[in-house]
């Protein structure tokens, strides 16, 4: 049909022939093979060149739009090979999304608007699955105890516990505190089992004690609540943190200072997306700027 297509619009088959560089006799063919599939004639002969038949001129005209999507097929597939557009399906947790996915998504906004992400909470019980399962491009997560098969953990940053203490509390004058100072203290829970506790357990068992919890709370906000009411005392990562409790102080903790690593999970068997990499630079980026000190 493009051959059909140059012909018209030139008026001619060695015309055509030369635009397209092809011999005559291959144009001649084509056209004679595209008349037996048409089960019409296409064109006829006008002096020394020729024009088509009502039947050639409709098969023109959808050639044209034939052409017009081809070539738009192309400038978009360009454009999404060149991260320009596409879509991201994206997971996280709560306390990362504040801090690292709404820069992250921002950044991408700017240099890459058309791209559109997808952002859902990932679920608690097996946050990679849906990498692992190709659901989504990319999750966050906490580091545990290595990547299972088929999904490949990029390292953003180190989060650290701070230690929330009530207002007046004796070590509340001081600028930073020793983990170990806290082993006589009621605690309050802030985490649920997995490997963000298993971060504040193994940093207490190196400092020789295991925490006294004397009450669990869903979430770092009701865990404040419950330090300002002079339940006990609680860690807290700073991502998590958010606006400090008006009746509790925050404290760098040391000696030692429990920390959760903060991982991207993607699928490595998944086809290259400069989408995708520019919006893990991006969460990078997010990172650096989290880690900075204050």
């Amino acid at each position: 049909m493009q051959v059909l297509r140059a012909v018209v619009g030139t008026g001619s088959v060695t015309a055509a022939a030369v635009r397209l560089g092809y011999t005559p006799s291959a144009i001649s063919q084509q056209i004679a093979a595209l008349e037996k599939e048409a089960g019409a004639a296409l064109l006829e002969r006008v002096g020394r060149g020729v024009r088509p038949t009502a039947a050639g001129l409709l098969l023109t005209e959808h050639a044209d739009a034939i052409a017009r999507q081809v070539a738009e097929a192309e400038t978009a597939l360009a454009d999404l090979l060149a991260g320009r557009t596409g879509r991201l399906s994206v997971r996280y947790f709560a306390t990362a999304g504040a801090a690292l996915v709404a820069p992250a998504v921002a950044r991408l906004r700017e240099l890459h608007p058309k791209v559109q992400v997808e952002l859902r909470l990932a679920d608690p019980q097996d946050p990679l699955a849906d990498v692992r399962e190709g659901r989504a491009d990319l999750a966050l997560v906490v580091g545990g105890e290595g990547a299972p098969d088929g999904v490949r953990l990029l390292r953003l940053l180190d989060d650290p516990y701070l230690a929330v203490l009530p207002k007046g509390h004796p070590l509340a004058a001081r600028r930073s505190v020793d983990l170990a100072e806290l082993a006589e203290e009621p605690w309050v829970g802030s985490e649920w089992p997995g490997p963000c506790l298993d971060a504040q357990l193994a940093a207490c068992a190196a400092a020789g004690f295991r925490p006294r919890f004397v009450v669990d709370s869903e979430d770092y906000l009701t865990a404040q609540g419950f330090v300002a009411a002079g339940l006990g005392v609680t860690l807290i990562p700073r991502l998590g943190l958010g606006a400090p409790h008006p009746d509790v102080t925050v404290r760098r903790l040391k000696a030692p200072a429990p920390s959760r690593t903060i991982l991207a999970a993607v699928r490595p068997s998944a086809p290259p997306q400069p989408a995708l990499a520019a919006f893990t630079d991006a969460l990078r980026e997010a990172a650096r700027a989290g880690t900075t000190p204050e």
